[in-house]
């Protein structure tokens, strides 16, 4: 009798062990409420200008006491909005499906700049000036090409780096000097601007020449440029980093991605800024 008892402790076992593990003996488990939802969910992504709920409940194989139940606890939770008796998406969904989109995008970006890194023989950029703060939005990862590595906060160094100085040279002046006031010029290297005053003028340099060229100011032995791209009325940049022995070949490289921006990445630039 004892031997027949194991095997069936064994089993009683592993099965306790898969349900804790999310499983049963031979499928996953499944969280009917949940399964529910999404179903109410994406009958409603199915009708730009919305739904009632009854047509809602038919679509999505519910009962209509369930539908008005989930119904309720989406719109609380901002996955749902009702706008004259019909449902429609609300932002916590809609920020869902937008993060999922803005994630595409800067993959097709970063996929865009690693190739014109691999021409160029370059680590490559791309950035914007959003809320009142420098953000990189995607550069190469080539080990044989590394990037600058940020030892220093982008975001309250733009002085410093050609991306910022060709970002705040887009700026309108009560923006840029906010920023400035919020972001003091302050040497990070022997190569730095120093003061505010020698920044302002090496920005109305970069606005007549359309490039800002800055050689060790941010990080010894890196020089860069930065050329500003046109997205809307979103300042932004795609910009170039090489070693300081490379420095012969920072203006020809330069010469080269502005082609490549008119060409094909500022239209990719566009749409991951937006």
């Amino acid at each position: 009798m004892a031997g027949g008892l194991v095997p069936r402790c064994e089993r009683t076992w592993g099965l306790a062990l898969a349900i804790v593990n999310g499983e049963s003996a031979s499928h996953p488990t499944l969280i009917g409420s949940v399964q529910r939802a999404l179903r109410l969910l994406e009958a409603v992504g199915a009708h730009a200008d919305g739904a009632p709920a009854k047509q809602l409940a038919r679509e999505a194989g519910l009962p209509l006491p369930t539908t008005y139940h989930l119904l309720r606890t989406l719109t609380h939770e901002g996955y749902l909005r009702r706008e004259n008796g019909v449902f429609v998406l609300g932002e916590a969904a809609e920020a869902i499906g937008g993060a999922g989109a803005r994630r595409r995008q800067r993959a097709h970006i970063s996929e865009a700049l690693a190739v014109a890194g691999r021409e160029l023989g370059a680590a490559v950029y791309f950035a914007v000036y959003r809320e009142g703060e420098v953000e990189v939005v995607a550069v190469t990862d080539d080990p044989a090409r590394p990037p600058v590595t940020e030892w220093v906060d982008f975001r309250a160094t733009a002085h410093a780096h050609a991306i910022g100085q060709c970002l705040l040279a887009q700026l309108d002046e009560g923006t840029r000097r906010e920023h400035l006031a919020r972001h003091p010029v302050q040497p990070i290297t022997p190569f730095s601007v120093r003061t505010e005053d020698d920044l302002l003028h090496r920005l109305d340099t970069v606005r007549r020449g359309q490039v800002a060229y800055e050689r060790q100011e941010y990080a010894l032995g890196t020089v860069c440029s930065a050329l500003p791209v046109q997205v809307g009325a979103a300042a932004a940049t795609l910009a170039v980093s090489l070693p300081v022995d490379e420095l012969r070949r920072l203006r020809s490289v330069t010469d080269r991605l502005r082609k490549m921006a008119e060409a094909t990445l500022t239209t990719l630039a566009f749409s991951i800024s937006i």
